[in-house]
């Protein structure tokens, strides 16, 4: 028969015995290890791990709050030590997965069967796939992970941090990422804290999902103001550096904008409480602190303290620790120092009220967490990203490891390019060269293995697309290798080294990119910038990527930005932009919008990186005297200088300081771009000195006075018009093929398709073939016979050649003007193409006034043979030019004196 009663107190007694069973899972297990009752926060390394754990008896302890973002396999894990060797020879000490997304849960874990806590030195959350560290204790050290803590040496631990603090539960502290409380600002910006009000401090920790050249602040606001919460707050910015290092400095807000001093020297906006006093050398002005920074999966956090009642009474409020306060906060893009300003600087967050910035009343002394889980951010990788390019080789070194994206890892990593185990990308179809200068005891290879150290001894099958033992070289004699990823390659491979794991990193593989796109690139000065271009009949495509990250990259043609054709991309509310624009000066006022005629614009980012593209004619199709755009004519025979800059932010409409760079080359790179190479820019103008001084004293002294000696000289005696000809041409050709010589060896080269060089090539070559065509030159007829047709024609191209390699000399000299003033301005071009033009002038007149002189003298000559005369009537006109015998002979009268009668003219 069914009897209710019963029947309740039996699944009462059901239930109190499942809930004992789930309380003390290892009930029937011994309680005489000594980390009966340890307790302490896990130290988080990567996946926003965070979470407690206590040992309950002998096989089992309990994990509270704890947060996780998901791996692919992820195990609770035991080592003998916390470092890599240890870690990686770990083992696995539960049959609990941990294959999913944590929020603030709690529950007990019981040990494998055959395990005792004394095998257990450190305990970890461990990703095996990728031999990663989630998070690990140190089991037993009464100071567990405070070594991680940046603490300035005068600064004593917080009492979040002491271990036997009352406060935090008798944690054992030293594990930065846990607080007390936890408020949730938006939905990617958290603040946690943890109040010491004996101490009078309170340690503060600002948490986003944000970019890495993001600010956070966070502060009190003014209870007097009654306008707005952010005039007169006090409040901490928090970032990171370009280094990776985290700062935390004290802000005073006087006015919305970004600090600025005007011209009456006054501080405003945004500022740090120094700008507004000066220096601060005893810490009393900027009283926050940095405790601790990291930046792991795409999140940044910042732990700092402050004193709840500052010294600075003029920038720091006071914090009421038992009382509501309006706090203030924001999220928004941070402009790094420069030389005027060297402070990192807020710029305006932008974006709508709960989302970037906001305020609402906050009692630090009221227990709060309504932070449910860890914070996932959409862009998880933040190593730096280089993106091979088939004519710019790799550089694979070793040096220590500082940010190795996939901790634990070696004391020594992998650097390319300078960079720390960048994230590579690749494409296929587009071979990639690395120089491989990391030691004998580093063999770069590429695989489908994550963690390389030749996965075989691992008893782990893997596929080696590329390098193996032999790939080791040292910086004075490094070793080439060539990788060329075809479509059978994964999306996803990494480069190791094969003795030792997890060295390298990932390798992205993708379908075609710039380097298939352009015929030619370079890199820009600094390794920065790589510029690719592409050339056509009348126009040419460019395209820039910055190698690093920043919020606008900018490049210009001339030898500086001032002065320059600026092309500059950016990214405005997802959109890419390009603008073009000249610029005069080194301030916002002095970049002028232009408006080029630009086709096929692009613009993106990636991981931060700007990348944009465009075509443009060579010749503007407008007259240079309509729009300044209009002279910026690209001649592709002539090298380009190219400058690029980088800035935090850019504006299409109005410009201000805010805009100006942060980074930027430190001199211009010529561009070849039919060579398709690049050199750094050298003052080459005493070269070119020297080569002009040759050349204008052979084509505008030596060579000029040749031809004029032998046309207006013959009327001296002897032969010293022949002397002065050969020599004056023979002297000015040697200067010409010297001038020659050492303008090539210098500039190491030249294109024929410039016009200074074809009026130059021309010259020369009609210069050389005057000696060749005098010895070639047929004997003149003797007195009284007639000119044969041969020398007739001889003396015509004797002196046609003569004179057109004069003539295309001077065009040689003009030309040249012309390229020195388009290398290098217009500084001092006008005044020395004045003196050409009067030096010429001045030669003109010269051979007018002889011209004139020999016209008149054959007049005279024509005069007195209109009456009778005694003697030779041939004339001297017809004597030999280039053979000094011959001028002998012919220039004596005839030993056989003739008598002839003419009659004079009428």
């Amino acid at each position: 028969m069914y009897h209710p009663f019963r029947f309740l107190v039996f699944l009462g007694f059901l239930f109190t015995l499942i809930l004992h069973c789930h309380a003390d899972p290892g009930s029937g297990c011994s309680k005489t290890s000594p980390l009966l009752h340890f307790e302490s926060d896990i130290e988080m390394v990567q996946h926003q791990l965070r979470g407690l754990i206590k040992v309950l008896d002998d096989c089992s302890f309990r994990v509270s709050e704890f947060d996780m973002l998901p791996g692919s396999d992820v195990h609770w894990w035991g080592a003998a030590g916390p470092d890599f060797a240890n870690l990686t020879s770990g083992f696995v000490i539960a049959d609990d997965k941990l294959n999913k997304t944590y929020k603030n849960e709690s529950f007990v874990v019981r040990l494998r069967s055959n395990l005792t806590w004394d095998r257990i030195g450190v305990l970890a959350v461990w990703d095996i796939p990728t031999a990663s560290d989630f998070g690990h204790v140190v089991m037993g050290d009464p100071r567990n992970g405070s070594g991680n803590i940046a603490v300035s040496p005068d600064l004593a631990p917080s009492p979040a941090m002491e271990p036997n603090s009352s406060t935090v539960r008798n944690r054992t502290g030293g594990v930065p990422t846990m607080f007390e409380n936890c408020k949730v600002l938006s939905p990617n910006y958290r603040v946690r804290w943890t109040l010491s009000a004996d101490e009078d401090s309170i340690d503060i920790g600002l948490e986003a999902a944000t970019g890495s050249m993001n600010y956070m602040a966070f502060g009190w606001a003014d209870p007097k103001s009654t306008y707005s919460p952010m005039l007169g707050a006090d409040v901490a910015v928090a970032g990171f550096t370009e280094d990776g290092l985290p700062f935390s400095d004290d802000y005073y807000i006087t006015k919305y904008s970004e600090c600025m001093i005007n011209k009456n020297g006054l501080v405003q906006g945004v500022c740090p409480d120094t700008m507004y006093e000066g220096s601060d050398p005893d810490g009393l002005v900027n009283n926050t602190r940095l405790v601790y920074g990291h930046r792991k999966d795409g999140v940044s956090f910042v732990r700092y303290r402050r004193p709840l009642k500052s010294v600075d009474k003029k920038y720091d409020l006071p914090v009421n620790h038992t009382g509501n306060m309006t706090v203030i906060w924001a999220l928004g893009l941070i402009r790094p120092p420069d030389t005027l300003r060297p402070y990192y600087l807020p710029q305006n967050h932008g974006g709508p009220m709960l989302v970037t910035y906001g305020h609402l009343v906050l009692n630090v002394s009221e227990h709060v967490n309504d932070c449910l889980g860890p914070l996932d951010a959409e862009d998880k990788e933040d190593q730096d990203l280089i993106i091979a390019d088939a004519n710019v080789p790799l550089v694979v070194v070793t040096s220590p490891a500082l940010h190795y994206p996939n901790p634990p890892n070696p004391s020594k990593v992998l650097y390319i390019n300078k960079k720390e185990a960048p994230f590579l990308r690749v494409e296929r179809g587009v071979p990639v060269k690395f120089s491989i200068q990391a030691g004998h005891d580093v063999a770069l290879y590429i695989t489908s293995d994550p963690l390389g150290g030749n996965a075989t001894l691992r008893n782990v099958s893997e596929t080696v697309y590329a390098g193996g033992a032999n790939a080791q070289g040292v910086l004075a004699s490094p070793m080439e290798l060539v990788w060329a990823p075809d479509r059978n390659t994964p999306d996803q491979v990494y480069y190791q080294s094969l003795y030792t794991q997890k060295m390298g990193w990932k390798i992205q593989v993708v379908d075609g990119g710039l380097s298939d796109m352009y015929n030619n690139s370079v890199v820009l000065d600094d390794q920065q910038v790589t510029l690719f271009w592409t050339l056509s009949e009348d126009s040419i495509s460019i395209a820039a990527r910055g190698e690093k990250k920043s919020g606008y990259l900018a490049i210009g043609f001339g030898s500086g930005m001032v002065n320059s054709y600026a092309y500059v991309g950016w990214i405005d509310n997802d959109i890419g932009r390009v603008n073009t624009y000249w610029i005069d000066g080194k301030d916002a006022s002095s970049v002028h919008p232009t408006n080029e005629n630009l086709s096929h614009v692009r613009c993106k980012s990636e991981n931060g990186m700007i990348t944009f593209e465009f075509t443009r004619p060579l010749k503007p199709p407008c007259s240079r005297a309509e729009r300044r755009e209009c002279n910026n004519i690209v001649d592709s025979t002539t090298p380009l200088k190219v400058v690029w800059a980088m800035g935090a932010k850019w504006s299409g409409d109005h410009l201000s300081e805010r805009n100006m760079h942060s980074d930027t080359s430190s001199r211009p790179v010529r561009v070849l771009l039919m060579r398709g190479s690049a050199e750094a820019e050298q003052d080459l103008r005493p070269v070119l000195a020297v080569h002009g001084f040759m050349m204008f004293l052979a084509w505008g002294i030596l060579l000029p006075g040749g031809i004029l000696a032998a046309r207006y000289l013959k009327h001296v005696k002897g032969d010293g018009w022949f002397q002065i000809h050969v020599y004056l041409q023979y002297s000015g050709l040697a200067i010409v093929l010297l001038g020659f010589l050492f303008a090539v060896a210098e500039l190491r080269g030249f294109y024929f398709s410039s016009l200074h060089v074809k009026f130059g090539i021309t010259a020369i070559f009609l210069a050389c073939v005057q000696p060749v065509n005098a010895s070639l030159r047929p004997k003149r007829s003797a007195n009284g016979e007639t000119v044969s047709s041969k020398r007739l024609a001889w003396e015509y191209l004797h002196v046609i050649v003569g004179r057109c390699a004069i003539v295309a000399g001077i065009a040689a000299l003009i030309s040249g003007m012309k390229h020195l003033g388009d290398r290098y301005g217009g500084e001092n071009v006008e005044g020395l193409n004045w003196a050409l033009i009067i030096w010429f002038l001045l030669g003109a007149l010269t051979v007018i006034y002889l011209e004139y002189r020999e016209k008149k003298r054959e007049k005279d000559r024509n005069s007195e043979r209109s009456s009778w005369v005694l003697g030779n009537m041939e004339e001297d006109d017809s004597t030999d030019l280039l053979s000094p015998r011959n001028a002998e002979k012919e220039s004596h009268p005839s030993e056989i004196l003739e008598v002839q009668l003419q009659p004079l003219s009428r």
